[in-house]
């Protein structure tokens, strides 16, 4: 069973017991534990271990690359890249992007994907007003490249589809500010519900706290050995 995700606190409490009824309509055999469990694997990847507060925060953002084109002063019409003494390459498939790591908030990263989705759409007048969302998972929209900008890694997208999937329009041209500004105030309350939860059924070393932490203190001592090794 997917569960959605929600973006607000309110809704997420809401509808918290009617999405636990469904779980166990569904999954005859399981826990409540079992479901929390599930719930705090789909909001972990929007939180972070603080540790100069000893609390979660919000942080709700993704690593892409940004791509451009080597050679840029040699790009034209063709794109061409090595076409030294008037020269035409014999395989222009052969021209490959470099690119560097960027850090931007997955609301940069929705308008991007719903960016891609509108200017598919707008090929066809027969699909121009469909359901975006029918699109946000579609390999050859979300993998397509035009010129030089962000190069969405297909795998690590799927990732991010319970998010887009709350997040995105169904019609429309860009994201609400407001709505994501909203997210990230109750992102951390949402997880501190969960974790609730979970502690009232004794199921602490699941608690989003325990795991982020963990994994907050892991990170540290390898770079503390990494640094050790290069010194």
């Amino acid at each position: 069973m997917e569960l959605p995700l929600y973006l607000s606190f309110n809704e997420f409490e809401n509808r918290y017991y009617d999405n636990l009824e469904k779980w166990f309509e569904k999954y005859r055999n399981t826990s409540e534990t079992d479901y929390l469990k599930t719930l705090a694997e789909l909001y972990s990847p929007y939180l972070y271990y603080n540790f100069a507060n000893d609390r979660l925060q919000a942080d709700a953002t993704i690593h892409i690359k940004e791509c451009s084109f080597p050679y840029h002063d040699k790009i034209g019409l063709s794109f061409c890249t090595s076409c030294e003494n008037g020269k035409s390459p014999k395989n222009t498939k052969s021209m490959s992007h470099i690119f560097e790591w960027k850090t931007i908030s997955m609301m940069e990263y929705a308008q991007h994907v719903l960016d891609k989705i509108n200017k598919y759409l707008q090929t066809d007048r027969d699909k121009s007003s469909q359901n975006i969302l029918d699109y946000i998972n579609d390999y050859n929209i979300i993998t397509s490249r035009d010129g030089a900008g962000y190069c969405v890694n297909y795998n690590q997208h799927q990732s991010t589809l319970p998010f887009l999937k709350a997040y995105l329009p169904v019609y429309g041209q860009t994201v609400n500010i407001a709505t994501y500004r909203d997210f990230i105030f109750s992102v951390v309350q949402i997880a501190a519900f969960i974790d609730k939860k979970l502690k009232e059924v004794y199921a602490f070393e699941y608690t989003i706290y325990t795991k982020l932490k963990s994994d907050a203190k892991l990170k540290v001592q390898m770079n503390q050995q990494f640094l050790t090794i290069c010194n």
